[in-house]
């Protein structure tokens, strides 16, 4: 299981190493940002694979929350902003730009590294409960699935069929094995009952429904990474 990514966003070097330091030493990986352009490209290059932002708002080039509401238009990656700012103003800034949590200086270290822990398990990067992948998250207790913190309206099968797409993602996958997964050994049905539910749950997906590959002469792949992506 890969450790958690965290891109921290501070000008305050001696700070950011501090930060850094404390999220290693508790298993995180780390991605650092000396300003508010550098940290908002790095996203960009690395969007797939960080699972949470803490994002300084008095940055040079771009401060911290125009780096939050440029990121929330294009992504539910939970943001942690970090200023030394305390007005209730401000505070409700950060929250009303999509900001998950607010930490204002000075702080604990530690108490940092609680508050990543216990949001990267409300957004299911950490635990059992949740699955995310690419701009999706699917809720396993709620029976729910989101794209961009939007629910997306599915029947049962179609929720069954894109957890077990997400649950395997990047494996070509016959309709055979997509039949059986989801629709269990003992049903009769024709192999067109997965075509026909792959093009409504495309279809739900809208913009991002080529997260859904066709494999030729298999079935197919659930690839969310957006470099990868496959129009078939």
């Amino acid at each position: 299981m890969k450790k958690p990514l965290i891109l921290i966003a501070d000008d305050e070097i001696r700070l950011g190493k501090l930060v850094s330091d404390f999220l290693l030493n508790s298993g995180f990986g780390v991605l650092t940002a000396s300003d508010g352009k550098q940290a908002f490209d790095i996203f960009i290059d690395y969007r797939n694979k960080i699972d949470l932002i803490i994002l300084d708002v008095m940055m040079p080039h771009m401060d911290g929350w125009e780096v939050l509401k440029e990121i929330k238009k294009i992504s539910s990656i939970p943001i942690i902003m970090l200023t030394a700012k305390a007005e209730e103003s401000d505070q409700l800034t950060g929250f009303k730009l999509g900001a998950n949590d607010y930490v204002t200086k000075p702080f604990s270290p530690s108490v940092l590294v609680a508050r990543v822990e216990n949001l990267l398990k409300r957004s299911g990067t950490v635990g059992g409960d949740r699955l995310l992948s690419g701009n999706l998250s699917i809720d396993l207790i709620e029976h729910v699935a989101y794209i961009d913190n939007r629910v997306i309206e599915l029947t049962p099968k179609e929720f069954d069929l894109l957890v077990y797409f997400i649950q395997n993602e990047g494996i070509a996958l016959s309709r055979d094995n997509i039949l059986n997964a989801v629709w269990n050994h003992d049903y009769f049905g024709d192999l067109r009952t997965v075509d026909t539910h792959v093009k409504q749950l495309r279809a739900k997906l809208g913009l991002f429904s080529s997260y859904i590959q066709t494999v030729r002469g298999i079935g197919y792949r659930m690839r969310c990474q957006d470099e990868d992506l496959d129009k078939s």
